[in-house]
């Protein structure tokens, strides 16, 4: 089962603590599968962990929390070598594909060595939902800014561009995402585009913002446009899911 329109869900988001096991999903992931439409069975969730390099104990506690969501959760990974033997097969045959956190740049370079850029175009194209977490939810866009090369952020500006925005995440909680974001549209290195708080995510349909929603009261996104040579942001005020903190 797919989504009625190419969806995605871009978040600061999407997992708690566990109360039996390390994490759990939160709203916003179940939100995903929510959009994806799918009734009646277990949702098939693929968690695609590139940008941690496909990490086994993070595979594992993803595990651990899809069996407490109930969910039918199978991994993507590309280290040493692809796990299926038809990538694009699989990940048509999900409901959600949910991409971790990490380095965005790392997880770039190695999708596009894989042909994981049009295959993962196919799959939005066919409706099945993508989402994810920060690297997650970066690689969506035309860019965004990234710790992946240290601590001082740089931008990312080869992104998968499958929406024509810039992508700001943990907006709130990291001390140069904000200004960085602003400069890079302002001087047109990154197009205008869309940030998040943490626990906050954006819903497009096809290539146009439906929406944000929040797994946290209090939280927002913002749309961010140059003008001139300087920045404007404005402020949405996203949805509050059932669950919410």
């Amino acid at each position: 089962m797919t989504g009625e329109a190419p969806t995605i869900l871009a978040t600061s988001g999407g997992w708690r603590p566990g109360r039996r096991v390390r994490m759990e999903p939160g709203p916003l992931l179940h939100h995903a599968v929510e959009l994806s439409g799918v009734r009646g069975r277990a949702p098939k969730v693929c968690h695609v962990g590139t940008a941690l390099g496909d990490q086994l104990s993070m595979n594992a506690w993803v595990s651990d929390a899809a069996q407490v969501a109930g969910f039918a959760l199978t991994h993507l990974n590309l280290f040493p070598m692809p796990n299926v033997e038809d990538v694009e097969a699989h990940l048509l045959d999900q409901d959600v594909v949910w991409v971790a956190g990490g380095s965005v740049a790392n997880l770039l370079a190695v999708w596009r060595v894989h042909g994981l850029d049009e295959v993962l175009r196919r799959v939005w194209d066919a409706g099945v939902v993508l989402s994810g977490v920060s690297a997650g939810s970066v690689c969506w866009h035309v860019g965004g800014t990234t710790d992946s090369y240290g601590p001082t952020l740089r931008p990312v500006t080869d992104g998968l561009a499958l929406v024509p925005y810039s992508n700001g995440v943990h907006y709130d909680s990291e001390e140069q995402r904000r200004p960085m974001f602003h400069n890079l549209i302002a001087d047109g290195t990154l197009p205008a585009g869309y940030a998040t708080d943490d626990g906050v995510g954006l819903v497009y349909r096809g290539t146009e913002l439906l929406e944000a929603v929040t797994e946290m009261k209090g939280k927002a996104a913002y749309h961010v446009e140059r003008t001139g040579d300087t920045a404007v942001e404005t402020r949405i005020e996203p949805t509050i899911l059932p669950g919410a903190a």
